[in-house]
């Protein structure tokens, strides 16, 4: 067989045809094959080059990228109202109000605040406006009335927090924002530009030449001679190398010259990164294909004849370190082969994931509030339980990108129902058709530290979802069986340790490393500069002017803090940021005085620092899960050189 049909026996010439001499099973070509084009011995990185954020779009990144600002960049107001202190407002009530004076300015977006909220003030906001100094939280217009042309009458309550989206609080600085082999779409292409980036590093596509061979093919618009056909395999390979992250250059149709084809071949070998013959694949003297393969380079032909219905023609080779593959002649057998065989081979070089199947039916694991009257979409992320699949609910606020850009889908919740329970079957709608389920799922407090962790792992082709979710709340889908690993840091003061007094049966603790907690000021100031995290603090809780932030309740710093504050609750005390980069940026940006976070945080803001504790960040493992492949991949870099070389240099002591 030449080209896309087979002369009738009738009226051929007898041929001289070698027999396919060893006919391989489908593993063992792709095993030979495989082989050959990735040895083990070389690193085999997809080629990479530097694109402008616009021209990414459908390419996968060829490195990890980090965040280099918070995102956003200060607390920000998420909508306009009024930039008050939470404790003024607590007697509004629907029988009586509260009055605000109001400071001489007014915060718009790209407005830096000039004025500080104390007791009894409260300073005019629009969405996106920075929160200033003294302010925890804001109340919407619709909840006040004027009262004179400089106060207001507030006639609701506000909670600490309220209406306030905090720095960091979508996307913390040198977090790693996306990871290499993550295919960029818009809601990536969202996620680079709020960070500022302009410029990504992708996986250049490879340049993949196709050509058809065979006496009897005739292009698509030409005129269809006697005895010809027209060239399907040509376009339909085209648009599948294409489909699959290819850069397709289709040269034509060749007759079965063997000087002219080898010339063709050699050309496009030498210019492009694979080659894609259809036709020519049978042995018979007609068909030279094969031939001229064996004579472009090293190691040359691994597998000729494959045990496939349809397919079994299939060649395949390896020319100094590019493929070459010749599909059969017939459409149908050219597509299933190239779908099956070569496909894989594609998208790694061109730096894509396999393609899983997708799924649809997930259990939600916790209670979702709604609001009636609405009907609300869900975004979810999902990973795999015992009993099929979880969604997880992945909303940060509907100013967070990353909430759009982590999710495979989302769930609908109808306008008369106020909630979505527990345990609910949901249905998820993907934003692709194509799903992959994490392999290593890890759900718990995060650090810094665990990116460099996880790396190994995802360059290893695991995909590994970590969701933050606080110590407390990582505790909790452990014991439902709904992760992996549980990391936390969580001080037991009855036992003097950390975690293992945490631990319940089915659980158990796998150290992860150290990393120091302590006191974060600006440098220069003499209220902690030389002092003890005691002295200093009992200074700040004796100074009026002096502001403090928090940490959110279930973060094991927030038992830290609370256990050196002794029960005091000085200003900013309800300023509840959820990250340790949300606690640098409000002291450097003068929001704040002092806060508490960890070393290597401190020292990437370029703030002063006041140990306090070694920390020690572990991990629950999930006993029933201890055995899958995924988490011994983890156990085993968590406890390599590498890892531990990496945890050292950014600050960390592993255990």
């Amino acid at each position: 067989m030449s080209g896309n049909t087979t002369p009738p026996l009738s009226g051929r010439r007898a041929l001289d045809q070698d027999q396919f001499l060893a006919v391989l099973s489908r593993e063992e070509a792709l095993v030979r094959f495989e082989a050959a084009l990735f040895p083990a011995s070389h690193q085999n990185q997809p080629a990479s080059e530097l694109r402008p954020l616009a021209a990414a779009l459908g390419l996968p990144l060829s490195q990890d990228i980090a965040a280099p600002i918070d995102v956003p960049p200060f607390d920000r107001s998420n909508v306009d109202g009024f930039a008050v202190r939470a404790a003024d407002t607590a007697p509004a009530g629907e029988a009586s109000v509260v009055s605000a004076k109001l400071n001489d300015e007014t915060i718009a977006c790209g407005t830096a605040p000039g004025l500080p909220v104390t007791s009894g003030t409260a300073t005019s906001i629009a969405t996106g406006g920075p929160v200033p100094r003294g302010a925890d939280a804001v109340i919407m217009v619709e909840h006040t009335q004027p009262a004179g042309v400089s106060a207001i009458e507030i006639r609701r309550a506000a909670s600490p927090g309220q209406f306030v989206s905090y720095a960091g609080s979508d996307i913390a600085q040198r977090e790693v924002l996306l990871r290499a082999g993550t295919l960029i779409g818009s809601r990536e292409i969202g996620m680079l530009a709020a960070c500022g980036i302009a410029q990504v590093p992708v996986v250049r596509k490879p340049r993949v030449a196709v050509l058809s061979t065979g006496d009897e093919l005739v292009q698509p618009g030409e005129p269809l001679r006697p005895a010809a056909i027209y060239d399907t395999n040509g376009a339909i390979v085209t648009a599948a190398v294409i489909e699959n992250g290819g850069d397709a250059i289709f040269l034509g149709a060749f007759p079965d010259d063997e000087a002219k084809l080898e010339a063709v071949l050699r050309h496009a070998l030498a210019t492009s990164d694979m080659v894609i013959l259809s036709g020519g694949t049978s042995k018979g003297e007609g068909d030279v294909s094969h031939r001229i393969i064996a004579r472009l380079g090293q190691p040359g032909i691994v597998a000729h004849g494959v045990a496939l219905k349809p397919g079994k023609p299939l060649c395949l080779a390896v020319c100094d370190g590019k493929p070459v593959i010749v599909l059969p002649g017939f459409p149908t057998s050219a597509m299933f082969t190239f779908h099956d065989m070569i496909v894989p081979v594609l998208r790694r070089m061109a730096g894509l994931p396999p393609r899983p199947d997708a799924q649809v039916t997930a259990r939600v694991p916790v209670r979702i509030a709604s609001e009636l009257g609405r009907t609300e979409f869900v975004m979810v992320s999902l990973v795999q339980g015992d009993d099929g699949l979880i969604a997880y609910p992945t909303g940060k606020g509907s100013g967070a990108i990353t909430s759009f850009a982590q999710a495979d889908g989302f769930l609908k919740i109808d306008a008369l129902a106020d909630q979505m329970p527990a345990e609910t079957q949901a249905q998820v709608t993907l934003f692709t058709p194509h799903v992959r389920v994490p392999d290593l799922v890890i759900v718990g407090s995060h650090c810094t530290g665990l990116d460099l962790v996880t790396a190994p792992l995802a360059r290893a082709g695991l995909l590994v979802r970590s969701i933050a979710v606080g110590s407390l709340g990582g505790l909790s889908a452990a014991r439902r069986g709904e992760c992996d690993l549980a990391p936390i840091h969580l001080f037991d003061e009855a036992s003097d340790s950390y975690n293992t007094a945490y631990l319940v049966p089915g659980l158990e603790l796998v150290p992860g490393w150290r990393r120091m907690q302590g006191v974060v000021f600006r440098k220069g100031d003499t209220r902690f500069e030389g002092r003890t995290p005691q002295e200093a603090v009992k200074i700040a809780l004796a100074d009026v002017s002096c502001l403090m932030v928090n940490r959110n309740q279930g973060a094991g710093t927030r038992i830290l803090i609370d256990r050196l504050l002794g029960g005091a609750r000085p200003d900013g005390y309800w300023n509840q940021p959820r990250s340790h980069n949300a606690v640098a940026a409000a002291v450097a940006q003068h929001r704040a005085d002092w806060g508490m976070t960890i070393a290597p945080v401190a020292q990437a803001a370029g703030l002063g620092f006041i140990a306090l504790a070694e920390e020690h960040y572990d991990f629950a493992l999930v006993t029933a899960r201890k055995d899958r492949a995924s988490v011994r991949a983890f156990l085993e870099a968590l406890s390599s050189e590498q890892s531990r070389n990496a945890l050292t240099a950014a600050g960390f002591t592993p255990a």
